[in-house]
């Protein structure tokens, strides 16, 4: 049944109330009307997008069967949640999507109801949806945990983890496996749906359950062949032997854009009295836009876009993007060092790998959603003599802090973490800032911990760690372009603990850590118009710090301001200890720290972010000049 314009559906439905009480034969206009509706608002605010394409029916069906918000549905990973978002209340703030004060690109809890769990970081639907299930298990209230997990969240192990204790939920834990990139199924057709269809229904539950109970009362060799010739005909038939021996029916392989196949489907798990359910669905990235179906990414992410031509807005040019900068760094490395390796955790894109694997294939991996095994791995690399850089995205090594500690620093083997999108992020908001790096890895022993300042201090860095041997070694850098300073033809070596002075005062020392440089030295500028002599260092190192350089700042200067894009008890906290451990603030030496606030920031443009966060320039005079009038009052009270 195709579309008919004079009648919109989608007006009609504001929650999904609204559209359980249409019709069967109405759902696939319905489906039709919303994806037209996300590529019309996705156009507009840019985002993630062929996920989201391919589980419009999918979308559909669940809120038309299930009793969400009751039953919790959660969406892993987030981004493929935009359909869902447009059916459940927030159709009219849709073209808000990922701008400041608007929709979060991702489930979110406090945005909704129908929102149970947020997930921006992946794999981990099936452990929260089985807590739901339990939790409502013991109460006796009623409600299901309904995960859907998909565009390659099952390449975590986490996932695995949660399956295989899932048994207790029974009949309230459902999976939906959405199948989106590589189907691990053959074709979908007309017999794969009848097969879900039957394999799904009560009375084959009913029949097999039966039958199990007579296989346990046989003689153990014929209950095991029993066992195995049921397993195996339907692995064969639909590959579920790897979920059943988890513990989970599996129903499926089944066409995720079939209406007609999707809700009955649904409906027989709905009232199914099996234990957890697993239902694989397979759908296409990037369905209904033929720009996204052609394209190699099927348009994951993308940019404001004219939805006729599908032309994104390009970005104004200027200096090349950090990424860009560390990739081309890490090639010209590799090809001097045949012993340098690269790592990445299903970001070879984002990290700049992807360059990197076209030159050297046999000397790159991508290991999937696993952080974790790509620190280790990246360890026991190192420990056999190569140089392996794990490329890693601040917010996602923090699922990999253990490895970090245990399988890393604990055996002080060098590793070279080299950490993208530090600092605040934009768009992507708190659940991808960049916001803790340092103060979790400059705590860890053996560590050393760089934060470039731009780009051409970010290429020396490259060089340096991969010149490093002694143990592991972490650079920092921001998402975007750098700020314009030229490349080095041939980069530097760094000296592990040396900062550098870039400007030279007497009064005031500001000491940065990382990118906030451009701000400082503005700060600077305002500084000495007032009168004051500013100092501006650029630290480089967080761990080990340079004692000699900030113990001469601080002996030399009245006021000393560290200014970083970390959180709380990063360099700032660093400095302070050893200012307190050599006596510096006895003498009355004021010390301010300046770091991202204690609060988890919402998405918006990353300069009104930092704004925000009281880290650029105008910030860093008033904290210096409230510094200064502090020690002015002092000294009068001191003098009364």
């Amino acid at each position: 049944m195709t579309a008919d314009p004079a009648t919109p559906l989608l007006d009609t439905v504001n929650t999904p109330d609204d559209l359980r009480k249409l019709k069967p034969t109405q759902l696939r206009q319905l489906a039709d009307e919303l994806r037209a509706e996300m590529i019309s608002a996705v156009g507009q605010t840019g985002g993630h997008f062929g996920s989201g394409l391919g589980v419009v029916e999918l979308t559909v069906a669940i809120h038309y069967v299930f009793n969400t918000p009751d039953d919790r549905l959660i969406w892993d990973v987030g981004h493929q949640a935009y359909p869902h978002k447009i059916l459940t209340g927030r159709r009219d703030r849709i073209r808000t999507l990922r701008q400041g004060g608007g929709l979060s690109g991702f489930t979110k809890r406090s945005e909704s109801e129908y929102d149970p769990f947020g997930t921006a970081h992946s794999s981990t639907s099936i452990s929260a949806a089985l807590g739901f299930a339990i939790a409502n298990k013991l109460t006796g209230s009623p409600g299901r945990g309904i995960a859907v997990i998909g565009d390659g969240a099952m390449s975590a192990g986490m996932a695995y983890e949660a399956m295989n204790n899932a048994r207790d939920a029974g009949n309230r834990l459902v999976v939906i496996l959405n199948d989106n990139d590589m189907s691990i199924a053959p074709p979908v057709g007309g017999l794969s749906a009848y097969l879900a269809r039957l394999v799904s229904s009560g009375q084959f539950l009913g029949l097999r359950e039966l039958a199990r109970k007579f296989a346990r009362k046989l003689p153990r060799p014929l209950h095991n062949a029993a066992r195995k010739t049921d397993e195996f005909a339907r692995g064969m038939a639909m590959g579920g032997t790897l979920f059943e021996e988890l513990g989970f029916y599996y129903v499926g392989p089944l066409d995720g854009h079939d209406l007609d196949a999707l809700v009955p489907v649904l409906e027989n798990v709905r009232d199914a009295a099996a234990g957890p359910i697993l239902i694989h669905v397979v759908t296409q990235k990037g369905k209904g836009y033929a720009l996204a179906e052609a394209a190699a990414d099927k348009l994951h992410a993308v940019q404001k876009f004219d939805v006729i031509t599908g032309e994104q807005v390009k970005s104004a040019g200027g200096p090349p993007s950090y990424t860009n900068v560390f990739a081309k760094a890490l090639l010209a490395e590799a090809e001097r060092d045949s012993r340098i390796c690269a790592i990445t955790a299903a970001m070879p894109g984002g990290t700049g790998l992807d360059k990197f694997g076209q030159t050297f294939p046999e000397r790159t991996f991508d290991v999937g959603i696993a952080e974790q095994h790509a620190v280790t791995f990246a360890a026991g690399l190192a420990a056999q003599g190569m140089r392996p850089f794990c490329a890693i995205y601040s917010t996602f090594l923090q699922r990999a802090f253990d490895q970090v500690v245990h399988d890393v620093a604990i055996q002080n083997l060098p590793v070279r973490f080299a950490i993208d999108r530090a600092g605040l992020v934009g768009a992507d908001g708190a659940t991808h800032a960049g916001s803790f790096d340092v103060t979790y890895l400059a705590t860890l022993p053996n560590l050393v911990v760089m934060a470039a300042a731009d780009e051409a201090e970010l290429v020396h860095m490259v060089h340096t760690a991969a010149e490093y041997d002694a143990g592991p070694i972490a650079f920092r850098y921001p998402r975007g372009n750098g700020v314009g300073v030229p490349l080095p033809e041939t980069p530097q070596l760094l000296e592990i603990g040396k900062g550098r002075v870039v400007r030279e005062g007497t009064k005031v020392a500001i000491l940065s850590l990382g990118t906030r440089l451009a701000e400082a030295l503005k700060a600077a500028d305002t500084l000495e118009a007032k009168g004051l002599s500013t100092t501006v260092a650029d630290l480089r190192f967080a761990k080990p710090l340079d004692t000699a350089l900030i113990r001469k700042l601080m002996l030399s200067h009245e006021v000393v301001v560290t200014v970083e894009e970390g959180s709380i008890g990063g360099l700032g906290a660093h400095v302070l200890t050893m200012a307190s451990d050599e006596g510096l603030t006895d003498a009355g030496l004021k010390i301010r720290t300046m770091r991202l606030p204690d609060v988890f920031q919402d998405h918006d443009k990353p300069e009104k972010q930092y704004d925000d966060a009281g880290l650029n320039a105008p910030q860093i005079v008033e904290t210096v000049l409230k510094a200064l009038r502090h020690n002015s009052a002092g000294v009068n009270e001191a003098r009364a």
